[in-house]
């Protein structure tokens, strides 16, 4: 079997050999690009296990481990005899080509590519490397196409080996080369580069000089140096610096006091010319501070160590004598330059010179060139400066607080602070809880308190409004901005288990549902005959006996657009009240009387016009016998038949008059009597003043 497998080597060595020769004669040039697929070697590739004569008695592992063996053979050589730096090289490049189509296919294992990858990484220097990444940055979507979950664990172990050897101070652009390589390569839920459990990074400890440096003697009173050896206690001479308050260490818990320069300034009144002094301006000191700042990073590495009160209140006091110290030096710089812009020149902003004498005087030509010469270093400093590490000497201290950069970097780290205590208060804790989190590790049970929201929240938009001073102050604010608020996405996201953000693709058969649907919701829809909501008039088009529509005939009937007559009512009104009387159940009763009403209401509304009067004779709807009498005659009828009878009137307007009135007595007589119409039972009689009675 040794011998078989032996043989299998030789022979994927030859038939390897052999390709590789046909693809030095397809890129006689040499170099990384093109990439060679499959096509270029007319499909030889996956037919070599056939042009290697391998028997089918070998077994697929067998095959694989001898395929690998002949690959690492001619890669050790041609790695032993040839440099990076030579055209030959590209030997090497068409070999990873050669493995890469075996892997997709399935001929060799599919993490042998990036085996040979990390070799060629090991056995390179730095720039070496470089040139490694120009070729996996060409192939990278290529090689993560097939077969990633066998690839993802070498691609990680390469890549960090490769970072292990780079300087980040040095070498920063090409560790962001690796980092994109591989933020590219992984998919974007994938939890390889995942903190769950929230761990912080401890080991990163920032040593500084924790013992305040001896003072200087110069007679100064009421100042005292102690002497560790002797133990003893002198009074020293007078001297002209200002007494600083002890500096505090990082295990101290009390609240700073710092100290505070008490030099006077003299002013001049303009107007009564007599000289004043000012109060003492309180500017923070550089020595009291040195110990306060380098503190707040044991803070800044392990942000847990706020939820003991004391720690918190050290941390404020510290950060906020900081912030004061910052602006200050700010300020100073400033009146120094002449410019209120501190991270950027410009020429509108400095004292105002006459243009003619720029022109004519060289001292202020070369004064110009200079300020314009800082200001391109400055520049270019800001858009290179990188620092690993900070240098806690305390010579160096104050040359660090005057760099803007380094401020830029201790706010950023401030602000990083404040919003994880915001993600704290209640209300972002609530927002958790209704999402229902999973991940308990990146969870704390410590609230923030009221007060200490309060302070968070403005000495955030403090430190907000200092980093948006200047030029592109506002470009990199926004920037930091929008970095935090997508972090914060990020926790949420780990907070919640780490759900996958990458959904599966949608099934053909979906696809052409959805096509088929959109395209019947998008289709021209035919009109209804009868549209929703609408009535039926097909009553209309009803041809009758004579050949006319029914329905419009209908529609000219008088009784359609003429008033009825009160006395129409009477009889309706009669059979409401007697279903009412009759009827068996509250349903049945409830609706006749809802008829009545209806009918009463418009009798009532038809009377309204020409007979008010009767209305003082309807109590609640109850004597309704006054709306169908006749209406009493007029005085000009009485006028009439009294002419007539006196002989001065005609005689048929006096006959009609007198039938009028006579019906009238009849009427009112009966009334009196107690004497109804038959056809107005159920109805209660009018009550009549007998003083109506003629």
């Amino acid at each position: 079997m040794a011998i078989a497998g032996i043989s299998s080597v030789h022979a994927f060595t030859d038939s390897l050999k052999e390709l590789l020769d046909r693809s030095w004669r397809i890129k006689p040039n040499g170099g990384i690009e093109p990439a060679l697929a499959s096509a270029s070697f007319s499909g030889d590739v996956e037919n070599i296990a056939k042009r290697a004569n391998v028997g089918r008695s070998v077994t697929a592992q067998d095959h694989y481990a001898a395929l690998e063996t002949a690959c690492r053979n001619i890669f050790y050589n041609l790695l032993a005899s040839t440099s990076i730096e030579d055209g030959s090289f590209v030997q090497i490049w068409n070999l990873l080509d050669i493995v890469t189509v075996l892997s997709d296919v399935q001929l060799c294992e599919p993490g042998l590519v990036f085996w040979l990858v990390e070799e060629l990484l090991d056995s390179q220097t730095i720039d070496g490397c470089k040139v490694v990444f120009d070729y996996l940055d060409s192939r990278r979507e290529r090689l993560i196409a097939k077969h990633f979950k066998q690839k993802q664990l070498i691609i990680l172990r390469a890549c960090n080996e490769l970072l292990r050897r780079l300087s980040r101070a040095e070498d920063t652009v090409f560790c962001g080369r690796v980092f994109i390589f591989m933020f590219q390569s992984f998919p974007l839920g994938d939890r390889s580069s995942v903190n769950l459990r929230g761990e912080y990074h401890m080991e990163n400890v920032t040593v500084f000089d924790k013992d305040p440096p001896p003072r200087e003697i110069n007679g100064s009173e009421g100042a005292m140096e102690v002497d560790q050896e002797h133990n003893a206690v002198e009074k020293p001479e007078k001297s002209t610096e200002t007494p600083s308050s002890t500096p505090q260490l990082p295990g101290d818990t009390s609240t700073p006091q710092p100290a505070v320069s008490a030099t006077k300034f003299v002013k001049f009144d303009a107007q009564a010319d007599k000289p004043q002094e000012s109060e003492p301006e309180l500017e923070p000191d550089t020595e009291t501070l040195y110990p306060i700042f380098w503190s707040l990073q044991h803070t800044f590495s392990q942000p847990t160590r706020l939820f003991d009160s004391e720690i918190f209140s050290s941390f404020k006091s510290g950060l906020d004598f900081t912030l004061r110290k910052f602006k200050a030096v700010q300020q100073h710089q400033q009146s120094r330059s002449g410019t209120s812009n501190l991270f950027s020149y410009s020429p509108s902003q400095t004292v105002k010179r006459n243009r003619s004498n720029l022109e004519t005087d060289p001292q202020q030509q070369q004064k110009r060139a200079r300020l314009d010469s800082d200001q391109q270093q400055q520049q270019q400093r800001l858009a290179t400066s990188f620092n690993p590490r900070y240098l806690t000497s305390r010579d160096l201290f104050s040359l660090e607080l005057s760099d803007p950069t380094f401020r830029r970097h201790i706010l950023v780290q401030a602000l990083i602070l404040i919003d994880f205590l915001l993600s704290l208060t209640p209300r972002a804790k609530r927002k958790l809880e209704e999402k229902k989190a999973s991940n308990k590790s990146v969870l704390y049970s410590y609230t923030l308190a009221d007060d200490h929201v309060k302070w968070a929240t403005a000495t955030r938009a403090e430190i907000a409004t200092y980093l948006q001073q200047g030029q592109e102050g506002k470009f990199y604010y926004r920037m930091v901005d929008t970095v935090l608020s997508r972090d914060k996405n990020w926790v949420h996201w780990k907070a919640d288990g780490c759900p996958l953000i990458s959904q599966p693709p949608i099934p053909p058969a979906s696809v052409l549902e959805s096509q088929k649907g959109a395209a019947k919701a998008c289709a021209p829809r035919r009109i209804r005959p009868t549209p929703l909501g609408s009535l039926d008039l097909s009553f209309l088009s009803n041809i009758g006996d004579k050949g006319q529509a029914q329905g419009l005939e209908a529609l000219k009937k008088p009784e359609r657009y003429t008033l009825p007559k009160v006395e129409d009512y009477k009889v309706p009104i009669m059979e409401d009240e007697f279903d009412i009387e009759m009827a068996k159940t509250e349903e049945e009763k409830e609706t006749a009387g809802t008829a009545k009403a209806s009918k009463m209401w418009r009798a009532l509304r038809l009377t309204s016009k020409n007979r008010m009067n009767i209305f003082d004779k309807i109590e609640d709807g109850k004597d309704l016998g006054a709306l169908f009498d006749p209406p009493p005659p007029s005085p000009a009828k009485m006028a009439e038949v009294d002419s007539y009878m006196d002989g001065k009137g005609n005689e048929a307007e006096a006959k009609e008059a007198q039938e009028e009135v006579t019906e009238v007595k009849e009427v009112m007589k009966e009334e009196v009597n107690g004497v109804k119409d038959p056809e107005m039972a159920g109805i209660m009689p009018i009550a009549v003043e007998p003083a109506q009675v003629i």
